[in-house]
């Protein structure tokens, strides 16, 4: 059992790295997007994205950070795993706008869309099913989607008018 446990440990070791942060470094904050009824923890098909710069105000624990939130984030905790971080490595081109975003307690986000692109109909035996290729706010269109139609519908009836 023992040599078992120390194999299945050196995996994931290899992937592991340790992640360490000085007071008043810049870091980003990582904010899942929520399509629909999804929670926190759980990330669609569009990838997570990060707000920020924060400054690191202080290290509480081992690995957990205190942050410099705005007041527009005043409802949300300022303490965070390492885990939700990530270094800022400062870039001019680089401009990160979270005053558009409706953070939520969870640090979470609701994704709308913006618009339908395309629609498809995939054959099968015995029926077709219909799919709308949706663009996303704060998304380009490469990053558009292929959904249901009847989903998106139900959920976003505003599209279809």
């Amino acid at each position: 059992m023992k040599v078992s446990q120390d194999r299945q440990r050196s995996y994931a070791n290899k992937r592991r790295r340790a992640l360490e942060f000085d007071v008043g470094d810049s870091v980003l904050l990582r904010v899942m997007p929520m399509k629909g009824i999804k929670r926190f923890g759980l990330s669609g098909k569009l990838s997570p994205r990060y707000i920020g710069p924060f400054e690191i105000l202080e290290r509480v624990g081992s690995i957990a950070y205190r942050l410099a939130l705005p007041p527009r984030l005043s409802h949300v905790h300022n303490v965070f795993h390492v885990s939700m971080l990530r270094k800022y490595v400062p870039d001019p081109k680089h401009v990160i706008d979270y005053q558009s975003l409706e953070v939520q307690e969870d640090v979470s986000y609701e994704e709308e869309p913006l618009c339908i692109l395309d629609r498809k109909e995939k054959v099968l035996r015995t029926r077709t099913i219909p799919y709308v290729k949706v663009q996303w706010q704060r998304h380009s269109p490469e990053e558009a989607t292929w959904e249901l139609e009847e989903k998106i519908q139900q959920s976003y009836p505003q599209l279809f008018i």
